[in-house]
């Protein structure tokens, strides 16, 4: 049995809600089929954006969306997707799949899909193959209300009023695709394009600079040292590979348990990433102003048979809505210094939450953990302790049997996430709440077996039902988590 006990008088840190941000990049069928199908196409859409997409996302609430890249950023040059769309330069996207992009999803497409959905727009800009007026014009003709040429060019093309961007990151994995920098080098460079990175009228922009590939501490250490008085958020990018490397990554959905527990046990070290990342930061803002922003993060398989290599298009089964909870609750828990999340990707690449074929359009068993977790929200952490054994089939490879985060709410309620990440057993959970007597409950589960998923034939084969198996105690909530579930449980 788990033994969990919470504090319901000890508030911690503020959950910021663009923990449960996401990403869209310019790959395969994200942006193209997934989010935008064009005004005149035959699916049904409002200014090209598809409505059954965008109806799903403002379920979830999601809060905040990367765009355009990802490894693209880098490549993009954001004149080139504005004004008339038979005017727009093609190109090829090098980086996925070598497709044509016409950059008819551009900056007014972008800013419009996030007004669709309701969330905040976090733009990436090119530091790899950009400048540094190239960039700085971007912010001005999306902030600038007055008179200058890029201000005017907005309103040529037919936004008369500026945009609100608070998110902007300057570059991507510079790193790797993104110039292969050296930490010193891309940290002067960071320094100069966040200079022309200019506040126009009450416009702020929240300056988030490229930190590490995974456990690249250096990076991190070096990147503070010489920008971090120039910065509001560093970012920090991690994927779930169980395979022996990236050559073999494995498949999406014929698994065994054994790498069940091997994917779950290397999501599991975000716990530690998230740790010795916030240590460095610590020691050059210890009043924590800066945001450590993991703003990719997801499972990695190989791709489903017969779909582009470059696509990266995979299934998504109960396994990927364990790696979530596990992850999220990870987060919640390190909200003190956890900023922003974005999960990789949003429609049709990678661990997406919705995937699409024409005018189909399914939920991913990610998508429901998303839905599941959505009220920590902006909602106050609770000081929690879990007592639980490990599962895992290999002793170097396992995990705790539960995961879980507590909050509460503006309004005074609680809400109680949980995982058991057994693939087998089930898990009975004794939850003290101190403070606080537990009145009305109810709850919501998803659960199946480890490989479950949904397909276009069968779309709710993996959905999210009441659970009523929460007894209320003298001293708390008595239940027991079936094998492979999460759990969402109020408490008012």
């Amino acid at each position: 049995m788990a033994k969990v006990i919470i504090h319901a008088a000890k508030k911690k840190s503020r959950i910021n809600k663009n923990i449960y941000g996401h990403f869209s990049e310019h790959l395969g069928r994200c942006i193209y089929n997934g989010l935008y199908v064009g005004e005149d196409s035959k699916i049904p859409n409002v200014n090209g954006m598809r409505t059954d997409v965008v109806e799903a996302l403002k379920n979830i609430k999601v809060p905040v969306l990367r765009w355009p890249g990802g490894c693209f950023a880098d490549e993009y040059h954001w004149k080139d997707g504005v004004g008339p769309k038979g005017s727009r330069k093609k190109m090829i996207n090098t980086h996925w799949g070598g497709v044509l992009e016409d950059n008819s999803f551009g900056t007014h497409e972008f800013l419009e899909f996030c007004r669709q959905v309701g969330c905040e727009p976090y733009i990436n800009g090119n530091v790899g193959s950009g400048t540094v007026r190239e960039m700085s014009e971007w912010v001005e003709y999306m902030t600038f209300d007055g008179v200058s040429p890029m201000a005017d060019w907005r309103k040529e093309n037919g936004r008369e009023a500026p945009w609100k961007i608070k998110y902007f990151g300057v570059g991507n994995e510079n790193w790797g695709c993104g110039g292969n920098m050296r930490p010193s080098y891309y940290a002067d460079e960071y320094r100069r394009y966040q200079t022309y990175l200019r506040n126009y009228g009450g416009n702020r922009i929240f300056r988030i600079a490229c930190g590490p590939n995974a456990a690249d501490y250096e990076w991190m250490d070096t990147v503070m040292s010489i920008a971090g008085p120039y910065m509001d958020g560093i970012s920090l990018h991690y994927y779930t590979v169980p395979g022996k490397d990236w050559e073999n990554k494995t498949s999406a959905t014929g698994f065994n348990e054994e790498l069940y527990y091997r994917t779950l046990y290397r999501a599991a070290k975000m716990e530690e990433l998230v740790t010795r990342h916030s240590a460095i930061m610590d020691r050059y803002d210890p009043e924590k102003r800066i945001g450590l922003m993991v703003d990719e993060w997801g499972t990695w398989y190989d791709v489903e048979p017969g779909t582009n290599p470059g696509f990266l298009y995979q299934q998504n089964t109960m396994r990927d809505a364990m790696v979530a909870a596990l992850t999220l609750n990870i987060f919640n828990a390190h909200s003190d210094r956890v900023q922003m999340a974005n999960i990789a990707q949003m429609v049709n690449v990678l661990q997406a939450v919705i995937l699409t074929e024409g005018e189909k359009m399914i939920l991913t068993p990610t998508y429901h953990v998303f839905d599941l977790y959505q009220h920590h929200q902006d909602a106050d952490l609770l000081e929690t302790s879990i007592e639980t054994g490990k599962t895992g089939l290999l002793l170097g490879e396992q995990v705790p049997q539960l995961t879980l985060s507590a909050s509460e709410d503006e309004n005074g309620v609680m809400h109680i996430t949980a995982a058991n990440l057994s693939a087998s057993e089930p898990c009975p959970v004794d939850c003290g709440i101190l403070e606080r007597k537990a009145g009305k409950v109810s709850a919501r589960i998803l659960t199946g077996p480890m490989d479950a998923h949904n397909t276009f034939e069968n779309p709710k084969a993996v959905d999210i039902q009441d659970f009523t198996g929460v007894s209320v105690t003298p001293n708390g909530l008595d239940f027991t988590l079936p094998p492979c579930s999460a759990v969402e449980i109020t408490v008012e």
